[in-house]
């Protein structure tokens, strides 16, 4: 499943992040394999979406978020 079909208070673990050039980036914010994640807001029109990453909030856009591939809990 991808982040971007997560619903509200559905938890899932990242699997991989499909795009290298993206990888690097979300791997420093720490959107890391084996981190839990769960949606948390949504943006009026539906992008971008803010998500729980362990301790921290961080917001990501949606073609963003379909590279990244998460397991539910």
């Amino acid at each position: 499943m991808k982040l971007s079909q997560l619903q509200y208070d559905q938890e899932a673990v990242v699997e991989k992040v499909s795009d290298n050039e993206l990888s690097l980036k979300l791997l420093e914010m720490g959107l890391l394999p084996g981190e839990t994640v769960s949606l948390e807001n949504i943006a009026p029109f539906g992008d971008p979406i803010a998500i729980r990453v362990g301790e921290y909030k961080m917001c990501i856009r949606l073609q963003d978020a379909d590279y990244v591939e998460v397991k539910l809990k």
